[in-house]
């Protein structure tokens, strides 16, 4: 793969990962690339003569993006770079790490792999959200991992209805519901009780957050379908949709909200011998082979 152009995104303030994205910096000078920083850290690296650029910017003119940091700075870089034609590679500097798989130990070596065309592309898709109030548009925005509806007030009931592609499903009173991505399946899904899906699965899984019923499961649909939620009128007004945690839209009693697979892709690169079930087995500390 010819990477000409290179974006370095990371989180503020973070001395571990200002050291990685200098460490970047002189590989990435050492290959003859050009660089672009994203603004909000460029004045913490050690080279002042890189110009600082928005996501925006770095995805219209990289042809790859380097994301040092943990799971939500992936995220917060994956809803717009995903709009553009580039490629994402993460650096775990933060916890569990399922979308920033290169040790911060084997940079070298594993973007070696990478920029020698040793990769792998992964297409992982988003889900757009929009609420509508009085069937017209109030707010909207995109996930990679799950978007969720749920109550302001901490364990606090609310009462809706969900259909799937404009079929009633059934009624609930429960904390919320999560809508997750396979991306996101391993992700607050996970916690909640839901299922792990595979990223090449074309499906999203809906997730009930502490039901009043026991009959209440997880139910894993086709990912071109439309979910809706119709909130009950009898509810307070402290509604919210949250995305990725990170974007919170507020929600009224007899909103709707209908949550649809998005038209962008986020174009995720791991190195050559990636294992998506190795992730698994590393990060939730499951059992290796017994011969």
């Amino acid at each position: 793969m010819h990477y000409k152009t290179v974006g370095l995104i990371g989180k503020p303030g973070h001395a571990e990962t200002q050291a990685t994205l200098n460490h970047l910096i002189d590989f990435l000078q050492q290959r003859g690339c050009k660089i672009l920083i994203e603004e909000t850290i460029r004045h913490e690296l050690k080279d002042p003569t890189i110009p600082g650029h928005n996501l925006v910017q770095i995805g219209k003119q990289a042809d790859l993006a380097v994301v040092v940091g943990g799971d939500g700075s992936m995220l917060g870089a994956a809803r717009v770079l995903s709009r553009f034609d580039i490629h994402v590679v993460g650096v775990n500097r933060g916890n569990l790490g399922f979308l920033t798989d290169i040790h911060p130990d084997e940079i070298t070596e594993q973007l070696d792999l990478i920029f020698n065309g040793e990769a792998i592309v992964e297409q992982r898709f988003l889900l757009e959200v929009g609420v509508y109030r009085h069937e017209k548009l109030k707010s909207s925005n995109a996930a990679v991992n799950e978007i969720v509806l749920h109550h302001g007030k901490v364990a606090h009931m609310m009462e809706f209805e969900i259909y799937i592609d404009d079929q009633f499903v059934f009624s609930q009173r429960s904390d919320g519901l999560i809508v997750a991505t396979p991306t996101g399946s391993t992700a607050y899904s996970l916690s909640a009780g839901g299922p792990i899906i595979m990223p090449k699965l074309d499906a999203m899984t809906l997730v009930p957050m502490f039901p009043h019923t026991l009959s209440s499961r997880p139910i894993v649909v086709d990912a071109n379908c439309t979910v809706s939620m119709r909130v009950s009128k009898v509810n307070s007004d402290s509604l919210q949709i949250s995305c990725d945690s990170h974007i919170v839209l507020p929600v009224l009693p007899g909103d709707e909200i209908k949550v649809h697979k998005s038209q962008d892709t986020l174009s995720l690169v791991h190195p050559k011998g990636y294992s998506y079930f190795n992730v698994l087995r590393n990060k939730l500390s499951w059992g290796s082979k017994l011969y």
